[in-house]
């Protein structure tokens, strides 16, 4: 069954009297919201009714109104919802009846409230107080000690996620964007926080942040002074900032911020061991330890001249004996420390929570360019620690690793960091993780100066990417900046509206290209609303990610100034999902098919790229494309998709959207190939994006192949991408990982059965 419209015009009356042009689509979609409204048992596994059951109400619907109103002007919005109560009853949809009706009850309950001048005026004071005062202003923002309701999460509990996005869909965006996002046309990320101003995500400088230590809000930490304490505040430094955003944390480049803490270390040990030896040997009355203690101070690597302390021990043998052996342990110590800070690191990020224990921070880490003798520490031992895994052998998830790639640092033989690619790779075979970016890519390294590290490019885990700034291209670093909110388009809804997959339809590129057009001029309207509402809140509060100037130039602010003159700094991002299905739609295959398809699929990506450059240009502010994650957006438009326009082999028949540019993973394709199809959208796509690669089997009995696969993306001029590989839990220890013959966790061997104790076992831990 196909989707189809009415053969006849008529305007549709809304409940302001205003009259539009009819639309089937918009009865579509309410059809399928009452249909989704029905709970099913957690006991089944598919849903209780499919698409031809909402297409067989649907069409039975416009039946009703060419039957009833083909000779009228006119038809209230009322009487479609009587219309589509009457088909479902008809139809024995008893269940979804009863839901549908109880939905327009609630509705007009709630438009009675608000028609009500008494009740609305209460609930607009309500949120007024919650949204728009300061705690000072409100007491309800007071009621809690321990939640900050000047702070954008205090808020945000106080609110609740659901009341937030219809405040915010209501009252504080333009009805043409609640209406466009509802009905599929493009997908608001994280509404919920709009009342907040919160911004999406951060690349975190922690060598600002360290210098004389920083507040969380609780308590002032002093300047770390050792590897350890510096790892601790690194994932402080996460946690904190993951309560004033609504997106993830990254820090773009670990080694270099790790770096100091190992030489602060190593002095210590060197210093402590040196005593111990001396007093151990009785040559503490003969040595005038201070002066000792003042050259270790100089120290400005852990890679030591030793000539250096001759002076102080005035050529003695034993004595140069002696240091040499305090140089020694003092480096074993300061390794095996490191290593213990990078355990704890992953540990902690792997457990501590943010938002009032709401989640586990979405947490990046970007590093492997430092080739100091310290970084070079911290790369290694963060890398072994991964490796290692979590208590249970387990896999850990965060943070997200990226390694970062470049010639003439770790990419060839003679590289001084070459070693640490080859265990990023070895690691990653194993762990999924780290996945890997590529400096050298022209895209990234137009911004890169050799030795600035700031000038690297540094992504977060999802895929995100901030290095261009348009508004102040001295400023064109990744510390210190982060994207602001992005909007998705869903391409597959306009490749099937202009495509060849309705019945009697043609590809008409030109209606695509005008209602895309059309799409992002309002996604862009819509940007910029929200960015009004981000800069206008004030430096109070944000008081981590902008109290503390993590925020590039936010140190320069007053805590009551507003954020305009801050936020410029981040990106505005237009997304958009399933590229694939969309050229499906509109020629019949997708880029990974044809190369008909391929130019095509550029071509409408360069096209979307060209007008956010526009938009930059026009608005001086960093207008940028990004290919969106499709992680739960991607079923949202399948599904209402398919509730209009049925199930469309190759384009709405399965339950999700293809991730932004890729090739179909269900697509049997070369590795070679995908590579090479989809490296061009990294370029066009300056807001982030990512390509994964599918291994099957082990990949660490073949580490010489997946080095080869890396190297293809870089060479590729890929900007960031990881490779995948089937992982095994064991179902009693938990481990998580390769699981060959013998579980690394536990022991138990491949086809042993579960006894009721380690059943019993497993239990107790999820308790």
């Amino acid at each position: 069954m196909t989707y189809t419209e009415l053969d006849f015009d008529i305007k549709v009356v809304k409940r302001n009297g205003k009259k539009v042009d009819f639309d089937g689509e918009k009865i579509a979609v309410a059809i399928k919201k009452g249909f989704d409204s029905v709970e099913v048992s957690d006991e089944i596994d598919e849903l209780k009714y499919s698409s031809k059951d909402i297409q067989k109400v649907y069409h039975a619907v416009l039946k009703n109104i060419e039957k009833n109103y083909k000779d009228k002007e006119k038809i209230k919005i009322e009487e479609i919802q009587d219309i589509i109560e009457t088909e479902l009853q008809k139809n024995k949809y008893q269940d979804v009846y009863e839901s549908f009706s109880a939905y327009r009850d609630r509705r007009t309950q709630s438009r009675e409230m608000f028609m009500d001048d008494k009740k609305r005026h209460k609930f607009l004071k309500t949120l007024e107080g919650l949204g728009l005062k300061s705690a000072s202003e409100d007491d309800t923002k007071r009621e809690n000690a321990n939640v900050d309701g000047d702070t954008a999460m205090g808020t945000m509990l106080q609110y609740g996620s659901t009341v937030s996005k219809e405040f915010a869909k209501s009252y504080l965006m333009k009805n043409e964007f609640a209406e466009a996002h509802d009905e599929g046309y493009i997908h608001i990320h994280d509404m919920d926080f709009l009342p907040m101003g919160t911004t999406t995500c951060m690349q975190i400088d922690l060598e600002k942040l360290f210098k004389g230590g920083f507040s969380t809000g609780h308590g002032h930490l002093r300047e770390p002074n050792d590897i350890m304490s510096y790892s601790a505040l690194a994932a402080i430094a996460v946690q904190s900032d993951q309560n004033d955003q609504h997106g993830g944390q990254s820090i773009p480049a670990f080694d270099y911020y790790m770096a100091p803490g190992v030489l602060k270390t190593f002095k210590k040990q060197f210093k402590q061991t040196l005593t111990d030896l001396l007093d151990f040997s009785g040559f503490n009355t003969f040595v005038n330890t201070n002066n000792l203690y003042k050259e270790v101070d100089k120290l400005e690597s852990i890679e030591v001249d030793l000539t250096i302390f001759n002076k102080v021990i005035k050529n003695s043998e034993e004595l140069k004996r002696l240091v040499q052996m305090a140089y020694d342990k003092a480096l074993q110590k300061t390794n095996k420390i490191t290593y213990q800070a990078m355990e704890a690191f992953v540990h902690n990020l792997n457990t501590m929570h943010s938002r009032a224990g709401a989640q586990v921070p979405f947490s990046s880490i970007n590093f492997g360019t430092d080739i100091s003798p310290e970084g070079r520490m911290v790369s290694k031992n963060y890398l072994l620690a991964v490796d290692a895994g979590l208590g249970h052998n387990e896999t850990p998830i965060f943070p997200i690793s990226i390694f970062k790639v470049k010639e003439g640092v770790n990419y060839n033989k003679k590289d001084p960091n070459y070693d640490l690619f080859k265990l990023s790779c070895k690691v990653s075979a194993k762990r999924l993780f780290p996945n890997f970016s590529f400096i050298d890519s022209p895209f990234n390294k137009q911004y890169y100066k050799e030795g600035d590290y700031r000038t690297e490019v540094g992504y977060m885990g999802c895929r995100t990417r901030v290095l261009g700034n348009s508004v102040d291209p001295n400023k064109s670093v990744t510390p210190g900046r982060g994207n602001l909110s992005f909007t998705s388009i869903n391409l597959v809804r306009l490749g099937i509206k202009h495509g060849i997959v309705l019945e009697d339809s043609k590809t008409d590129l030109d209606g695509f290209y005008k209602e895309l057009d059309e799409l992002m001029e309002l996604v862009k309207d819509q940007l910029l609303e929200r960015f009004e509402i981000q800069c206008n809140r004030r430096i109070y509060n944000f008081p981590f990610l902008l109290g503390q100037g993590i925020w590039m130039d936010s140190d320069k602010l007053k805590p009551t100034d507003k954020l305009r003159k801050v936020l410029k700094h981040g990106t505005l991002s237009i997304g958009f999902i399933g590229l694939a299905e969309c050229l499906k739609a509109l020629i019949g295959e997708h880029h990974g098919e044809s190369e008909k398809a391929r130019k095509l699929g550029y071509e409408i990506i360069s096209h979307m790229r060209k007008v956010c450059d526009e938009y930059t240009e026009k608005y001086n502010l960093n207008f940028t494309l990004l290919a969106t994650p499709a992680e739960g957006l991607s079923g949202r438009f399948t599904n209402i998709d398919k509730a209009i326009y049925g199930s469309i082999k190759g384009v709405t028949d399965r339950l999700y959207y293809t991730n932004s540019f890729h090739v179909p993973v269900y697509y049997n394709i070369t590795i070679a190939n995908k590579i090479k199809i989809e490296a061009p959208y990294h370029e066009l796509t300056n807001a982030g994006h990512i390509s994964y690669i599918e291994l099957d089997g082990d990949p660490s009995e073949n580490l010489e192949a997946f080095e080869k696969v890396v190297r293809l993306m870089k060479e590729n001029n890929m900007g960031y991408a990881a490779i995948n590989h089937p992982v095994d839990r064991d179902p009693v220890c938990g481990y998580v990982g390769i699981i060959k013959d013998v579980c690394p966790g536990c022991g138990r061997r491949e086809g042993e059965g579960i006894t009721l104790e380690q059943l019993h076992n497993v239990d107790c831990e999820c308790k």
